[in-house]
């Protein structure tokens, strides 16, 4: 797919995420949107998702470990037309199967329910062990934020991937350095997390997490990288697209008011 139209579909997911959060009042747009041109390329290029296997396994799978940025996944799944746009806007409503983190139960193309931090990359890794003990072909890719590393099954996860050779595994790690308590270094600094991912045993590709181009050339690596799993560093901003959000832990889980929201809107809108 050409990157202008790739482009253009990220837009209009950062458009509704933010009209998610706001509408709820609630949720968080910061990672949300560093996050949504990585997820865009997976869905839109690289796995092979659509309306006729959405609800099968012989596909293959995306976990969003850091589960909070589910405005995100919803916003995408609307995009590729597995639920309806407008219901976005019940996001974190009562009696909404658009929970405020994902339930693989409610939601076609939700893959796994993940909410509390560090889980993800586990149940990732055992969907790809599965893979390989069923001759499934398919791949697992995982998003996972740098705060989230701070956790320590991340760490189980990343031993035990490169202890079954999961080199059908695929983490991207959304390197913004902010989580909700400030920056990641500040807090419990868990870099340098490439050399630990290395001396894990992974392979590991550094990506500019906003580069389309980039960020294919680095799913290509990482599907021809045999007998390891491969970990994604993809350098991102937080907020990115909308300028009083980038760089700004303050809006790591806080929802923009109406003026706030026209201007992002603006903003998106005129790239």
């Amino acid at each position: 797919m050409e990157n202008e139209i790739l482009k253009q579909h990220a837009n209009h997911i950062r458009i509704n995420i933010l009209k998610e959060v706001a509408n709820a009042n609630s949720g968080h747009p910061g990672g949300s949107l560093s996050s949504a041109d990585i997820v865009t390329l997976l869905y839109f290029e690289i796995m092979d998702i659509n309306q006729d296997n959405v609800r099968s396994i012989d596909r293959d799978r995306f976990v969003l470990s850091k589960g909070h940025v589910s405005p995100l996944l919803y916003a995408v799944l609307s995009e590729k037309g597995f639920i309806p746009e407008e219901e976005l806007m019940t996001f974190r409503k009562i009696n909404s199967r658009l929970q405020g983190h994902p339930n693989m139960n409610l939601v076609p193309g939700v893959d796994m329910s993940t909410g509390s931090l560090g889980q993800g990359l586990a149940a990732a890794d055992g969907m790809a062990i599965a893979n390989k003990l069923s001759k499934n072909d398919h791949r697992v890719y995982c998003l996972v934020g740098d705060g989230e590393s701070e956790e320590g099954e991340i760490w189980e996860a990343a031993m035990a991937a490169h202890h079954y050779k999961s080199d059908n595994l695929c983490m991207i790690l959304d390197s913004n350095g902010l989580q909700i308590d400030g920056k990641v270094e500040d807090v419990i600094g868990p870099n340098p997390l490439d050399q630990k991912m290395e001396a894990f045993g992974w392979h590991v590709i550094h990506a500019d997490g906003h580069d389309f181009d980039d960020l294919r050339k680095a799913f290509k690596e990482a599907e021809n990288t045999k007998g390891v799993p491969t970990c994604i560093v993809a350098h991102t901003i937080k907020g990115k697209g909308v300028s009083y959000m980038e760089n700004q832990a303050g809006w790591h889980g806080k929802a923009p008011n109406a003026e706030q929201l026209k201007q992002a809107i603006e903003e998106l809108e005129a790239e």
